[in-house]
């Protein structure tokens, strides 16, 4: 990237990307180290409250299901509160942008003390998730707070109208929001997010045919039914009774006893963090075939993860999963079978050409798209040129 002066960013977002456990898959952190390391200096705005700041923290000590729902809300009904304490933080310096991912509410009511430029990312936002195949998926037991919802939509659109740049990893996500808030296209843009690992070199990669040896399939996520398990396996099976060998390895959660057999390995967690299971992790990934994961995704970072190591992906073709059909993998018909994913991999069997040149598209999607340099590139450009249009009106 060539040298250009540094933008002073002051950072907003309700989680501190400087503590663990991390929210969001860690999202905000890679955001914010991005931001640090191509595009300028960057200033965390902190996660208080202000006046208010004792609610935050009591709703933080509910059961995470509770709390995760609870404090969005909370964070809205209290946003006039809430921003004026935002406004003190920007008054302690002179800043070029104000960057807010995943949150909209923490944008809610603010008031800035100078000009400066606001910009906005996140894979999902309320409404769109909430209404979307996705969302749908997932039952909210807070009813009462069903009442909001048109309130929300409506501070939804009051946010988006009066933030200069929105960045959209998805193009699910970029049209959905158009669509549902009739946002100006000229300050909408879809710019993918990148992997959540440190990539592998190509160097560093195995280049290894399909058919001469069992295929190996790889599923990673904490939790064995939303990540599409069941399909997993029984895709496992499909192949098996076939007379395919393969194996499946589990990274990150147990399956229940009725999935367990002798071509299932699992993991329940890998600590990267750990020299010897990080090199597990890192076999794992260059030695699978396919990373299957048929679940409902807003984005899903395992999916650039995957791409990183040229690992083809078979999924759903729901919300804004990063893959591009027959680029890096294939994004199935909601409503797929097992069959209907086997039958893929019976495909790539039978051609072993087809799959090697499967691999390599995987792997260049990912060095040009789905990597965070590539992310930061693209969002340097975008916030320079709005704020030289922002000081030149």
């Amino acid at each position: 990237m060539s040298i250009q002066k540094r933008l002073k960013i002051a950072f907003l977002c309700e989680t501190d990307p400087k503590k663990k456990p991390w929210g969001h898959s860690g999202g905000h952190v890679r955001i914010s180290n991005t931001l640090q390391e191509y595009v300028g200096d960057v200033t965390y705005l902190g996660e208080s409250w202000g006046a208010v700041d004792f609610i935050r923290r009591i709703i933080q000590k509910l059961p995470t299901s509770v709390a995760l729902r609870l404090q969005f809300r909370m964070h809205w009904l209290l946003s006039s509160i809430i921003a004026r304490h935002t406004r003190k933080q920007l008054e302690k310096d002179r800043y070029d942008v104000l960057f807010c991912c995943y949150g909209f509410y923490c944008l809610s009511n603010i008031k800035l003390p100078y000009p400066l430029l606001t910009a906005f990312t996140s894979d999902a936002t309320f409404t769109v998730y909430k209404y979307s195949t996705v969302g749908q998926q997932f039952d909210s037991f807070l009813s009462l707070s069903r009442r909001l919802d048109p309130l929300l939509k409506k501070a939804e659109n009051t946010v988006y109208d009066s933030t200069d740049l929105l960045l959209w990893p998805s193009d699910w996500m970029r049209y959905s929001v158009n669509e549902l808030f009739n946002i100006d296209q000229s300050k909408s843009f879809m710019v993918p997010w990148g992997a959540n690992i440190l990539p592998p070199s190509r160097e560093e990669l195995l280049i290894h045919e399909i058919g001469d040896k069992p295929v190996e399939l790889l599923l990673v996520g904490r939790d064995w039914y939303p990540k599409g398990g069941p399909i997993v396996y029984d895709v496992l099976m499909e192949l098996l009774d076939s007379g395919i060998k393969a194996h499946l390895s589990v990274v990150g959660c147990v399956p229940p006893d009725e999935f367990k057999h002798d071509q299932v390995t699992v993991y329940p967690q890998l600590n990267k963090d750990i020299p010897e299971e990080y090199s597990t992790f890192v076999a794992l990934y260059k030695n699978a075939h396919f990373f299957v994961m048929p679940s409902y995704e807003a984005y899903g970072f395992a999916f650039c993860e995957a791409s990183a190591y040229g690992l083809p992906a078979l999924c759903l073709n729901v919300g804004g999963v990063p893959i591009k059909e027959g680029v890096n993998g294939h994004a199935l018909t909601n409503g797929s079978t097992a069959s209907d994913f086997a039958e893929k991999i019976r495909y790539y069997l039978s051609s072993a050409a087809e799959y090697r040149s499967l691999q390599e598209s995987t792997r260049l999607y990912y060095e040009e798209h789905l990597n965070w340099q590539a992310w930061a590139k693209k969002v340097s450009g975008l916030l320079r040129k709005k704020i030289e249009e922002k000081r030149s009106d």
